[in-house]
């Protein structure tokens, strides 16, 4: 008698997510633009306030109106994304940019262009946080590391080309329509992204969505209102009343955030923020860093701005280009920085400090001795040595802070991140720029450049400092 052994098939197993070479540079792209259309305005601002009669408070208002939306709500878009889906999230909020980009194009007043861009705002927090959680949920070893390394570079090269981009295109004026042109660039690219994203972006959530923190989220969006709404338009409104009443409550409301989110996560529940997510060393001391980082970054970017063309008298166009080398000199180091980290493990963020510290010395010392004329050539070694420093830093510190965060809250981890990201370059256009603006009336621009370097080259040995208590190898 033959025995005949069947074998019954196994059920299949979901192979995990995987993000492909197309799905990453999908992703990117949606990481890229809400970056840029944070710093493209820079150069547009002037051209806005004379076309739509708007004060310097209100212009104020278009950058500080969408960088608080963006920033008050990207840890409530990632925890909506570990809830239903990350590329549900990452296509809604792609589509609500491209509209929103669409309204501030086609704004009739002043007003009516900082309600849009609050609007957008809002869409870039929807988002923004699906990109490094998509990263961190469907990839994994030297995948990640080399996808982590893109969205620090890309990042980067963001802010950068944002101001760039911002002067070509209200120079060219495109079919007459000037500063529209640096919103309504958005609306094609933003279809281009839907289209692709719909074909190569996989769809990842938590395991275990938790309810959403109410509680959490409006004590962590007053906080940051308090804190960021008056720093931003303080200066502009004449510092009434209101703005030092805000200040003054910011750390009882920021108190009661982190009382409510303590007693959330020991109460087995997942918070908006949970605290215990400070435990890991990496994301801790890495968020320390971006605080100084971006704070220098985002201040330079809107000084320079203001100083080249108000200042030296450089036209839109040659302010941006200005800033040509400080972008080619990032892009082309930050995709020398995994392998250097490979190596060096973070001792490349402390030479990369270094690095960035001899270029704004470079810049302040031009702006002292050919003040004011200074463009191009007088920014060309400052800016690139800056630059070099800068890719050899923000790439790494990204890709240290998400290290060691679950995938199940990737979602969680990357708001958090993003959050004190965009606060920060939120704060350094507040503080910088209204340290820039108060010398600039006493004592002249050159002279109020030159210190608002050197105040900035003393956040970039901060960094330096702070780098040395980093993990020497990421995981």
């Amino acid at each position: 008698m033959t025995e005949t052994i069947t074998s019954r098939k196994a059920p299949a197993i979901a192979a995990p997510p995987s993000l492909g070479s197309l799905g990453l540079f999908t992703v990117l792209l949606g990481a890229a633009l809400p970056l840029i259309d944070f710093f493209i305005v820079n150069v547009a601002l002037p051209t806005i306030g004379h076309d739509l009669a708007a004060s310097e408070a209100v212009l104020e208002l278009v950058v500080a109106g969408y960088g608080l939306a963006y920033a008050v709500l990207l840890v409530l878009g990632g925890r909506l994304g570990d809830l239903f889906g990350r590329r549900r999230l990452f296509l809604g909020g792609m589509a609500a940019f491209g509209l929103t980009s669409l309204a501030c194009g086609l704004a009739p007043s002043a007003w009516t262009l900082v309600a849009a861009r609050v609007a957008q705002g809002a869409a870039s927090a929807a988002m923004l946080p699906q990109v490094l959680a998509t990263i961190q949920a469907a990839t994994s070893g030297q995948r990640r590391a080399k996808a982590m390394g893109l969205y620090g570079a890309t990042a980067g090269l963001s802010m950068v080309a944002g101001q760039i981009l911002g002067g070509v295109l209200v120079a060219a004026d495109i079919a007459g329509t000037g500063w529209r042109s640096v919103f309504l660039v958005n609306v094609p690219v933003v279809l281009v992204g839907l289209f692709l994203a719909a074909r190569a972006v996989p769809e990842t959530r938590s395991q275990r969505p938790e309810p959403l923190d109410g509680a959490g989220t409006v004590l962590l969006a007053v906080s940051l209102l308090a804190l960021l709404a008056p720093l931003t338009e303080g200066r502009a409104a004449g510092w009434p009343l209101w703005t030092w009443l805000s200040l003054a409550a910011f750390p009882f409301v920021a108190g009661a955030f982190y009382a409510v989110e303590r007693r959330a996560d020991r109460a087995g529940r997942t918070p908006l923020v949970p605290p215990s997510l400070f435990a890991l060393t990496s994301l801790r001391r890495g968020l320390v860093m971006i605080v100084p980082f971006s704070i220098g970054f985002s201040g330079f970017m809107f000084v320079i701005a203001v100083a080249l063309q108000q200042g030296a008298g450089l036209g839109p166009v040659a302010a941006g280009v200005a800033l040509v080398p400080m972008a080619v000199v990032f892009f082309f180091v930050s995709l020398a920085g995994p392998r250097l980290v490979a190596r060096h493990g973070t001792r490349v963020v402390t030479a990369g400090a270094v690095i960035q510290g001899v270029g704004v010395a470079l810049m302040a010392l031009a702006a002292w001795r050919f003040w004011p004329d200074f463009g191009f050539v007088e920014l060309l070694p400052g800016a690139a040595i800056a630059g070099a420093g800068q890719a050899l830093q923000l790439p790494v510190i990204f890709r240290i802070v998400l290290s060691e965060v679950p995938a199940a809250r990737a979602g969680v981890g990357s708001g958090v991140m993003i959050t004190t990201q965009q606060s920060s370059l939120a704060l350094g256009v507040a503080t910088l720029g209204t340290l820039f603006l108060s010398l600039a009336a006493t004592m002249g621009m050159g002279d109020a450049l030159v210190i608002t370097l050197v105040v900035q080259l003393a956040g970039v040995a901060l960094t330096g400092l702070l780098s040395l208590r980093l993990p020497r190898t990421i995981g």
